[in-house]
C-alpha cells in the first residue's frame, strides 16, 4: 500500500502517534474505502445488467416471444427510467468516491 494524503495528514497532525498505530489506522481506512468503491462499481454493473435484461421479451426461451397483450408499456418505461436514474446516481457516487480514494491513498507521481 502506498502512502497518500491520509497517512501524511495523520502523521503530521499526530506527531506523538506511533508509526505502527498510524499504519494500522491507514490500512483499515484504506481497505474500507477500497471496498466501498468496489461495491459501487459492482452495483453499477448489476443495475446495468438488470436494465439490459428488460429487453429480453422471451420469458421462457429464445423461440418464445411475449404476447403483445401481456406487455405493459407504461411499467416498462417507468422501470427503464428508474433504472437509468439509479445508474446515473451510482456513477456520480462512484466518481466522487474513486477520486477521493485516489487523493487519500494513492501517492501522486506513481
Amino acid at each position: 500500500m502506498q502512502e497518500g494524503a491520509f497517512q501524511d495528514s495523520l502523521m503530521r497532525n499526530n506527531q506523538k502517534i506511533r508509526r505502527d498505530r498510524a499504519i494500522a489506522i491507514v490500512e483499515s481506512a484504506y481497505m474500507n474505502y477500497k471496498r466501498s468503491v468496489e461495491d459501487l462499481e459492482l452495483e453499477i454493473k448489476q443495475v446495468k445488467r438488470d436494465r439490459e435484461n428488460m429487453l429480453d421479451l422471451s420469458p421462457h426461451h429464445a423461440q418464445d416471444l411475449m404476447v403483445a397483450t401481456d406487455f405493459d408499456a407504461a411499467s416498462f418505461v417507468k422501470k427503464d427510467i428508474q433504472l437509468g436514474i439509479k445508474i446515473r446516481e451510482l456513477e456520480i457516487k462512484y466518481d466522487v468516491a474513486k477520486r477521493r480514494f485516489d487523493f487519500l491513498f494513492v501517492r501522486k507521481g506513481n
